[in-house]
């Protein structure tokens, strides 16, 4: 029996979180250097499966099978994509930066009412966040995929809830409310997706007998399963309803500003940046696996929705005081993109909408976890109580532009040559969408130019004047995420290569093919 790589590194995080949450409260530093030992282990693992798949191989590597829940016809199985592989890579490698930024974010608090936050615990659960993503990328039993989908929610809960963050201008009182009701909207939106997505996996099951991926997707491609329109149509929209929570679409995005607005620093980049990519990554394997036909018949209304997010995502974050909800409505206007990618129906939107996706991921990641140093040295998230930083803090003030940068899409950095490829995808088959998209770009240099100049430039306010510039430890965190930013804006080849087999195969499952350009016939 070969080893199973795929149960391992889901797996390793799994037993790390396990056992830091075992370490004793009074050595909080060991809990710490465990779970980032753990981290980079999974990392290794994570890179030994890039290392080991084949993107001119079969569809499915490295899979497992093993029987579960016979009576149901639930199997534990597992396989990757050129989409999944990239996004465990994203995953693992984001995760010991977030264990390192987050480093004394979860250090007891000393407060009124001696309020004491378990340290051991708030790496556990990112371990545990960690786990279940991986698994979630490496799950072909659509069963299997559901209980790893929802599981997440509730460490994500207690991450949000239990650790907000510490620069909240109402006090501690207001601000554990607010992050109370944060998780809470975070938990029900979620929930409500997850309860719909239930009905649709039981309905998948009645339908076509079992939970496999392979096996339904295998007997709608050869005519062996034949599901009447309105069915077909129904079980789409419950699948993409949960994604679409997820993911998050308009108009169900709304927990998210308040679910990262209120936790630390760290767990808001996992949210966005990690979490969040589940959605986006199950609309291309099971909505249009599964429902091809379904998939092309919403095709108009997602598109819609997409643009919405791009335009209304950006304008209120230009409308912004507050730092961290700035980058969430961002968020929103980037997933905007990656859905409008993945709903164009042709090779370059889906590969611009897979590569978004990981080059979202370090964009934002490196953004948040700069201005997130930059707030737990000021203690506010506010904007207005900024000024002047890039004088006495140019190596943070320098970080923090590169990512603004990357976040409006500047050509040489890793998003550019995404957007490009979805507007260029989008445009080849929808060119009014594509038209109506391009204005977010515009929007994203507004409000990522504003956010730079009222923050950094200017005269230097009191308050700012002896603020530090970037430690060594927060130097570690920051400075790779610039290199592959750079790295992957001038040479996206390594994640193309990767991802571009498995695009080719998702628009053969919906049976679409790239418009071809209309070219006058020579006189």
């Amino acid at each position: 029996m070969s080893f199973p790589l795929l149960t391992a590194t889901a797996a390793l995080p799994a037993i790390g979180a396990v056992a830091t949450a075992a370490v004793p409260a009074a050595r909080r530093n060991a809990a710490k250097a465990l779970a980032l030992l753990f981290s980079l282990a999974t990392l290794v693992l994570a890179i030994v499966v890039l290392v080991r798949f084949d993107p001119d191989g079969d569809r499915y590597q490295l899979t497992e099978s093993h029987s579960w829940i016979a009576e149901f016809g639930v199997r534990y199985e597992l396989g990757v994509d050129g989409i999944a592989v990239a996004l465990i890579a994203l995953t693992a490698l984001l995760i010991p930066f977030i264990v390192l930024a987050g480093w004394h974010d979860a250090d007891p608090l000393e407060t009124g009412n001696k309020r004491w936050r378990p340290t051991q615990g708030f790496f556990a659960l990112i371990l545990a966040v960690e786990a279940m993503v991986i698994i979630s990328f490496e799950a072909t039993d659509v069963f299997l995929f559901y209980i790893f989908f929802e599981a997440m929610l509730i460490p994500m809960y207690f991450l949000i809830g239990g650790f907000g963050d510490r620069a909240h201008e109402h006090g501690e009182e207001t601000a554990s409310t607010q992050r109370s009701y944060a998780a809470v909207k975070f938990l029900l939106y979620n929930l409500a997706g997850g309860l719909i997505m239930l009905a649709a996996v039981i309905g998948l099951y009645v339908v076509a007998g079992n939970f496999s991926l392979t096996q339904i997707a295998e007997a709608r491609a050869n005519g062996s399963l034949d599901m009447a329109t309105n069915t077909e149509r129904w079980l789409f929209l419950g699948f993409f309803f949960a994604f679409a929570v997820k993911a998050p679409l308009w108009p169900l995005h709304t927990w998210l500003p308040n679910a990262m607005g209120e936790a630390t620093t760290p767990v808001a980049v996992l949210i966005t940046a990690v979490v969040d990519k589940v959605g986006t990554f199950a609309m291309l394997r099971f909505c249009l696996q599964l429902f091809p036909e379904a998939s092309k018949w919403a095709t108009p209304v997602i598109l819609v929705l997409a643009v919405i997010s791009i335009i209304y995502g950006a304008l209120l974050a230009v409308g912004q005081r507050d730092i961290k909800r700035l980058v969430a409505y961002a968020s929103i206007s980037h997933f905007g993109f990656i859905i409008m990618g993945i709903f164009a129906m042709t090779s370059q939107g889906q590969s611009g909408a897979t590569l978004y996706m990981v080059n979202h991921g370090i964009s934002t990641a490196a953004l948040m976890l700069v201005a997130g140093f930059l707030i737990s040295r000021r203690g506010s998230r506010l904007i207005a109580d900024y000024g002047g930083v890039q004088k006495v803090a140019p190596v943070l003030a320098g970080t923090f532009l590169i990512g603004g940068l990357a976040t409006l899409s500047l050509p040489g950095l890793a998003p550019f040559v995404s957007e490009f490829l979805v507007l260029v995808g989008t445009f080849s088959r929808y060119p009014a969408i594509g038209i109506v998209a391009t204005f977010g770009i515009v929007l994203a240099a507004l409000y990522t130019l504003v956010l730079y100049q009222r923050t950094m430039t200017g005269p230097v306010k009191p308050e700012v004047a002896a603020m530090p510039d970037l430690r060594a430890r927060e130097l570690m965190v920051v400075a790779p995420l610039i290199v592959l930013l750079i790295f992957l804006g001038v040479y996206p080849k390594p994640v193309t290569d990767i991802v571009d087999p498995a695009v080719k195969q998702t628009l053969s499952d919906v049976h679409k093919k790239d418009p071809q350009p209309e070219v006058e016939a020579a006189k």
